[in-house]
């Protein structure tokens, strides 16, 4: 899908992989670009810059994404492309960790995007076109050995968007997975942790990524092209994968 002169949204979009995504916009020639973010300030900043329009949003609340919908079709018309960018770090743990954590991983790297797909995926699958980018992360591939429940919601976010492709992908929507490792981010602390392994990009070349796996009409975006290899050795004999995985833990464990 060719976005310019197209209408997008990007969650997220006040730093990290979503402030590269409005860039990239803008350099495609996109005729609207809309930052969302509980940062308003900084996602401001990023609007100017790109020429588009700033809306705060926690994307945890379904009305704010619904309140955030509404204000581009205001300002735009429509939505052509909604980049479901938003996403939390939390703390290192397992199933030691409070509910409260889980819950908020939940609203974020699940329902969120369930909320976006039902306030703007109708209206594309009617127009016959639109794009929705889901940002999972590797872990959503391979899981991560320092946080549960980033692994495990990142999962579901990988999932809700393969529903989605087969449900409307040969309706006119386009969906696509973002499943990158470390990334330049303020999500990314000290070395990048097990993430860091094939190195960290820049959210320019994340962004880049993503383009170019949209204009192929591919689900995957793979900036770093080793998990693909990582992801075929799990498929081939999951349980030696695990094995390697729990070599992994346990120096991560050790410190």
């Amino acid at each position: 899908m060719n976005l310019r002169e197209k209408v997008a949204i990007v969650t997220g979009g006040a730093s990290g992989i979503g402030e590269g995504l409005a860039r990239r916009l803008a350099q495609e020639g996109a005729r609207g670009i809309v930052v969302a973010d509980v940062q308003i300030e900084r996602a401001q900043a990023v609007a100017a810059e790109v020429g588009g329009l700033a809306v705060r949003c926690d994307v945890s609340q379904e009305a704010d994404i619904q309140s955030l919908v509404a204000a581009t079709v205001a300002r735009y018309g429509q939505v052509d492309a909604y980049f479901s960018n938003a996403g939390i770090l939390g703390r290192p743990g397992g199933i030691e960790l409070e509910d409260a954590l889980w819950d908020k991983m939940w609203q974020i790297h699940g329902m969120a995007h369930v909320w976006a797909a039902r306030a703007v995926v109708p209206q594309m699958v009617a127009r016959g076109e639109g794009c929705f980018v889901v940002t999972a992360s590797a872990a959503g591939l391979l899981n991560i050995v320092e946080s549960a429940p980033y692994g495990v919601t990142k999962h579901a976010a990988l999932a809700f968007a393969e529903w989605l492709r087969i449900a409307y992908g040969r309706k006119g929507l386009r969906v696509a997975c973002l499943c990158p490792q470390s990334v330049q981010t303020d999500m990314v602390k000290g070395d990048g942790g097990s993430a860091r392994y094939d190195g960290i990009l820049t959210p320019a070349q994340v962004a880049e990524a993503v383009m170019q796996t949209i204009s192929e009409e591919k689900f995957l975006v793979l900036p770093h092209p080793e998990v693909l290899n990582y992801f075929r050795g799990k498929a081939q004999d999951y349980d030696r994968w695990i094995g390697g995985m729990q070599k992994l833990y346990a120096v991560h464990a050790a410190g």
